[in-house]
C-alpha cells in the first residue's frame, strides 16, 4: 500500500496569526524576538547562511535567550502559528507538514519544547519512532535547536526507519552506500569502471546512482540501461537510479527504461520548489502514483520507490527562504518528503558552499541536526557531509562529521571514488570511508548484498563474526573478461590516482587509500583551492573587445558568502546597459575560478562570436564583470533587453589541478513574449517564471576543449532562440522529436538548471 496523499485542500492548517513579541530577562538585559521565525533563527547555532540572511543571533547570550524562550513554548503554540511565505500565506510545503497523526499530536500538544527534548532522550526506541509522525517540521526544528552534539547522536541512534526496494535497507547494524560514478560527459565506460571499483570494495548495496551531465531522455535512458546491464551481469542485489529531473525520468519510464527508483531534489519553501526546481506537490503526487502503478520493482515486492535529496541552504541561496532559517526550512523539506514514504532520503549539507556553511564546525553540527530531524519526522536518512574548495571546510572536518553520523546510526553514505566528484566538483564520502566505518563498527551492508559479497570473496567473516575484506576485496578486475578490457576501463576514469595499468587491485592500505594516492589527491586539491580564491586580471581584457561592469560584490569574501550581491549590478552599471535590445549578450565573470576564465575565454570567445553572427543574431559588446554569480545572467538580460544572455564563468574547482581551469556557459533565456511565457508556465507549473536556463559544463582542455565549446554553445543558443525554449522544456521538445531539426550532433553535457543539491 502506498502513501495516502491527502489532497492539499483537505489538510487543515490553523489561520496564520500576527507576529508577537517573545521577551526574556537575562541578568540585567532584556531580549526581545518579534515573531516565531525570528525566535527560531536566533535559537540555532550560528551558520553562514543564517548570518547572511540576518536571522542568526548576534551574540551567544542572545542565542541562549532565544533557546530559553523556545524551550518554554508548547507544541500547541507552534502548531497554532504556521509560518507563512513572503505574501503572508501558507504555502504548499507548509500545508503538507500539517498532514500529521492528530492522535499522536494530542498526546504531546501540551508538552513544552524542553519537555519534549527530555522525553525523547529518556524514552525507548518505539516511543521516539512513534512521536515524529505527530509533529510538523517546525516542531522538529524547534526541539533540534536546543540539542547539543551528544543529544543529537544519542537520540538519532534510537531511530531506525527500514525500507524495502529490491533489497532491505536500513536494517539494524547495517551501513549501506550509493556508488556515485559521475563523469563530466556521462562516458559509459568510465561510469562502468567506477561501478566495478565500488562493487569490488563492497559498496553499492543501496543503489547505483548517477548525477547526469546531460538531462535528456535519450541520455538518461542510455545510462539506466547500462546500470541495469552491470547489475545483471555482476549479480549485485541492488537498485538503480539516474538523478535527472523527475519529468525526464517519467518520460524514460513511459518509453520502457528501467526507472527503478524515481529521484527528485526537494526544498522547504514552495517558491524554491516550483521556481528553482520546477516541481510542484501535484507533480510529485502524480509521480508517486505512477511508480505505484508502473514501477519496475513492484514485481520484486518493493514497497518504497522514491528517492529525495535535500540539504540546508538552498532556500537561502535562491533568496526564497521567506525569512525562515536554514534548519527549519530543512525540517519542512523533510515534512514534504514524508508525504511520499520514500525508499531513501540523502542529505548533502555543505554542497552549496560558504554562503550557507563556511566552516567545519557549521557543517558538522548542521549534518547532525539534519540526520536527527529527518529520522525523527519519519524518514530513512542517508548522509553525505560534503564540501567545496571555496569554503573553509576540509577533509578532516568532513571525516569528523562522518564518524559522528555513523555513531548516530546513519543508514547510508555516498561512495564517490576517492571522495572527489568528477562532474559536480565537490567532495563527498568515498568507498574507503565507507569500508573504514564498516570495519570500525562491524556494520554490514544490506543482508542480500552481504551474502553476495561473501560469495564473491569481497568480504569474509571470522569466527567471532567480525567482518573484514576478503581475497577479492578491492579487485575490480574480477568483473572484466580480459586484462585489455580492465585496462581500458581504468584508463577512462579521470583522476584515477595510483591505479597502475598492471594492477588488478585498488591502491589501498587496509580500508584506507595508500599514502601516495592521498598525497596526489591532496596536492591537487590544494592547487584547486587556490584557484577558488583567484581574481580576474582585468588588464588582460582589451577595452576594444570588452566593456567593464560591476556587481554589488566588492570583495572575494562578499562574493563567496553573499550570493545576492554577485547576482546584482551596481546602479551605475545598470544605467549604462539600459535598453540595448540585442538578440544575445555575452557576459564573462569569474564565478568560482577566475583561472578558468583566463584559460578558456581567449580561445572560446572568437569561435562563439563567429558562430552566433553566422546565424544572423545581433550581439551586444561583450561585458566583463568581476565577482559574478549565475543569477547575474538574469539581471543583465533584464537590463539590456536581450532575448538570451550567455554567461561564461569559472566552475568551482574539483579534485584535479586541471579541473580548476574548468568553465561553464550558462544560456539564460528571457521569456520576453507573453505567449512564450504562457507555454513555460504550463510546462513548469510556476506562474512567476521569467527565465529558462541551459548550461554546458566542463569547458577546459581536460573536458570540452574551448574551441569546440564555442561551436557547441553557439549551436545550443540557436536551438533555444529557434524553439523559444530552454532547460527542461527544450529538452522535452528535443526528446519528443518536435525540435529535432535543430539538434546538434555533438554529444556533450547540457544541463537544465533545475537543481542545487544533487
Amino acid at each position: 500500500m502506498g502513501p495516502k496523499l491527502t489532497p492539499l485542500n483537505q489538510i487543515v492548517v490553523p489561520d496564520p496569526k500576527p507576529d508577537e513579541s517573545y521577551r526574556i530577562q537575562m541578568l540585567d538585559r532584556e531580549y526581545t524576538f518579534v515573531g516565531l521565525k525570528a525566535l527560531l533563527g536566533a535559537a540555532d547555532l550560528e551558520k553562514s547562511g543564517d548570518r547572511n540572511a540576518g536571522l542568526a543571533a548576534k551574540t551567544e547570550v542572545e542565542r541562549e535567550a532565544a533557546r530559553a524562550i523556545l524551550s518554554d513554548l508548547t507544541l500547541q503554540h507552534i502548531y497554532d502559528r504556521p509560518l507563512t511565505d513572503s505574501k503572508g500565506a501558507v504555502d504548499s510545503v507548509m500545508r503538507v507538514n500539517y498532514d500529521i497523526d492528530q492522535a499522536i499530536f494530542r498526546d504531546i500538544a501540551t508538552m513544552t519544547v524542553g519537555e519534549l527534548k527530555d522525553h525523547l532522550l529518556a524514552s525507548d526506541t518505539a516511543e521516539v519512532c512513534r512521536l515524529g509522525f505527530g509533529m510538523t517540521g517546525v516542531m522538529v526544528a524547534a526541539v533540534t535547536k536546543i540539542m547539543d552534539v551528544h543529544d543529537l547522536v544519542f537520540a538519532a541512534r534510537k531511530i531506525r526507519r527500514p525500507t524495502r526496494a529490491r533489497t532491505r535497507i536500513g536494517m539494524p547494524n547495517t551501513l549501506s552506500s550509493r556508488i556515485q560514478p559521475n563523469h563530466p560527459t556521462d562516458d559509459l565506460t568510465a561510469i562502468t569502471a567506477q561501478l566495478y571499483i565500488g562493487l569490488s570494495m563492497g559498496n553499492g548495496d543501496l543503489m547505483f546512482g548517477l548525477n547526469p551531465a546531460q538531462d535528456t531522455v535519450e541520455n538518461i535512458s542510455a545510462c539506466l540501461h547500462q546500470f541495469d546491464k552491470v547489475r545483471r551481469e555482476t549479480g549485485a542485489p541492488t537498485q538503480i537510479c539516474v538523478l535527472s529531473h523527475i519529468k525526464t525520468q517519467l518520460q524514460c519510464l513511459e518509453q520502457g527504461a528501467p526507472v527503478e527508483i524515481l529521484f527528485q531534489s526537494l526544498a522547504g519553501t514552495d517558491a524554491t520548489l516550483t521556481e528553482e526546481f520546477e516541481v510542484t506537490v501535484d507533480l510529485l503526487d502524480t509521480a508517486c502514483r505512477t511508480m505505484l502503478e508502473k514501477g519496475p520493482l513492484l514485481k520484486d515486492g518493493a514497497t518504497h520507490q522514491l528517492y529525495f535529496e535535500t540539504g540546508q541552504g538552498s532556500e537561502f541561496s535562491y533568496n526564497k527562504h521567506n525569512g525562515i532559517d536554514m534548519a527549519t526550512t530543512e525540517a519542512l523539506t523533510y515534512g514534504l518528503c514524508r508525504r511520499y514514504n520514500p525508499c531513501m532520503v540523502n542529505n548533502v549539507t555543505g554542497f552549496i558552499g560558504p554562503e550557507t556553511h563556511a566552516t567545519n564546525h557549521e557543517c558538522i553540527y548542521s549534518s547532525l541536526q539534519d540526520h536527527f530531524m529527518g529520522k525523527l519526522i519519519g524518514l530513512p536518512m542517508g548522509m553525505a557531509p560534503c564540501y567545496t574548495l571555496h569554503a573553509d571546510i576540509t577533509m578532516e572536518g568532513q571525516q569528523i562529521a562522518t564518524s559522528l553520523l555513523a555513531a548516530a546510526g546513519a543508514n547510508y553514505y555516498m561512495d564517490v571514488y576517492l571522495g572527489a566528484d568528477r562532474m559536480l566538483a565537490y567532495f563527498d564520502t568515498s568507498g574507503h570511508d565507507d569500508q573504514t566505518l564498516k570495519e570500525l563498527y562491524n556494520y554490514r551492508p544490506t543482508p542480500e548484498f552481504y551474502e553476495w559479497c561473501l560469495e564473491k570473496g569481497i568480504y569474509r567473516e571470522d569466527e567471532s563474526g567480525w567482518i573484514t575484506r576478503g581475497e577479492n576485496g578491492g579487485n575490480p578486475r574480477m568483473f572484466c573478461r580480459s586484462d585489455e578490457e580492465f585496462q581500458a576501463l581504468m584508463e577512462s576514469v579521470p583522476q584515477n590516482y595510483g591505479q597502475e595499468k598492471s594492477s588488478a587491485t585498488m591502491p589501498t592500505a587496509g580500508p584506507r587509500m595508500k599514502n601516495a594516492v592521498a598525497r596526489k589527491l591532496r596536492g591537487n586539491m590544494a592547487v584547486a583551492r587556490e584557484a577558488a580564491r583567484s581574481l580576474l586580471r582585468l588588464d588582460e581584457f582589451d577595452p576594444a573587445t570588452f566593456r567593464r561592469m560591476d556587481s554589488l560584490a566588492t570583495s572575494l569574501e562578499q562574493h563567496h558568502n553573499d550570493p545576492e550581491s554577485g547576482a546584482r549590478l551596481t546602479p551605475e552599471s545598470l544605467q549604462q546597459l539600459a535598453g540595448e535590445n540585442n538578440d544575445i549578450q555575452i557576459v564573462v565573470t569569474d564565478g568560482l575560478s577566475a583561472e578558468a576564465v583566463h584559460h578558456s575565454v581567449p580561445e572560446m570567445l572568437p569561435v562563439l562570436d563567429d558562430g552566433l553572427r553566422a546565424h544572423g543574431y545581433r550581439l551586444g559588446k561583450t561585458i566583463v564583470i568581476p565577482h559574478g554569480r549565475v543569477k547575474l545572467g538574469e539581471t543583465v538580460a533584464d537590463a539590456v533587453g536581450a532575448k538570451l544572455v550567455i554567461l561564461l564563468l569559472g566552475e568551482r574547482p574539483g579534485g584535479d589541478a586541471r579541473s580548476s581551469r574548468s568553465m561553464s556557459a550558462y544560456m539564460v533565456y528571457r521569456l520576453h513574449d507573453e505567449s512564450i511565457r504562457a507555454e513555460a508556465i504550463r510546462y513548469s507549473g510556476d506562474s512567476a517564471i521569467a527565465f529558462e536556463n541551459t548550461v554546458v559544463t566542463n569547458i577546459y582542455h581536460g573536458g570540452i576543449p574551448p574551441v569546440e565549446a564555442g561551436a557547441l554553445v553557439a549551436e545550443r543558443s540557436h536551438q533555444i532562440l529557434s524553439h523559444k525554449a530552454a532547460g527542461n522544456r527544450l529538452n522535452s521538445l528535443l526528446g519528443t522529436g518536435v525540435a529535432k531539426e535543430c539538434r546538434t550532433p555533438v554529444d556533450r553535457p547540457v544541463i537544465p538548471i533545475v537543481f542545487s543539491k544533487s
